[in-house]
């Protein structure tokens, strides 16, 4: 269990310097290969192996934490990445940064990206939701990412008046009053 758990963390390791490298492809193979490595030992899971997940040994707290917080990382990784390809599966996007929120719903990273994905997928209300969510937890960071969103071609065509409203304030207002934010770093 030990093992699998440290295998996973380099996995994700690796996924990381892929994504810095700027190789996403590459990346996501590392991510879903750290994500099979847990799979089977998460407790909340069913498991069709025999002495694994929840009739298996018991994680102590602390292997929990790790399994949980890889998992956690390996899908708001993997959603990053998935934004980084042409073309972009924006469900895929939506899906993953909802397993982030599950666990971790004030992550202003998964909030951005699962806003990212509910307005490429044409669910405005939604995507308003996540997007106001990740300003109001990260704002400065958030601004950067909207400004970065706005120069690659988010275009509001057929967006309604509130979507239109919402990225012309955080734009504006929030680049304003925090200036430039450094790049944004993997956990």
């Amino acid at each position: 269990m030990e093992k699998r758990l440290q295998e996973a963390q380099l996995y994700k390791q690796e996924g990381n310097h892929r994504y810095r490298e700027g190789k996403y492809r590459h990346a996501v193979s590392r991510y879903h290969r750290a994500l099979l490595q847990l799979r089977g030992l998460d407790p909340s899971l069913p498991s069709p192996i025999p002495n694994l997940g929840p009739q298996g040994p018991a994680l102590t707290p602390e292997q929990e934490n790790i399994l949980h917080t890889t998992q956690t990382d390996c899908y708001n990784n993997l959603a990053a990445c998935l934004l980084q390809m042409e073309p972009v599966n924006y469900e895929r996007v939506r899906e993953y940064s909802q397993k982030v929120l599950e666990r971790q719903p004030d992550n202003a990273k998964a909030l951005y990206r699962a806003g990212v994905a509910f307005f490429h997928l044409q669910d405005y209300d939604r995507a308003r939701h996540y997007l106001l969510a990740a300003i109001d937890r990260q704002p400065k960071g958030l601004a950067m990412a909207l400004q970065l969103s706005w120069e690659q071609g988010i275009t509001l065509c057929g967006a309604n008046k509130i979507v239109a409203e919402i990225f012309s304030f955080s734009i504006n207002s929030i680049l304003y009053q925090h200036g430039p934010y450094p790049s944004e770093t993997f956990t």
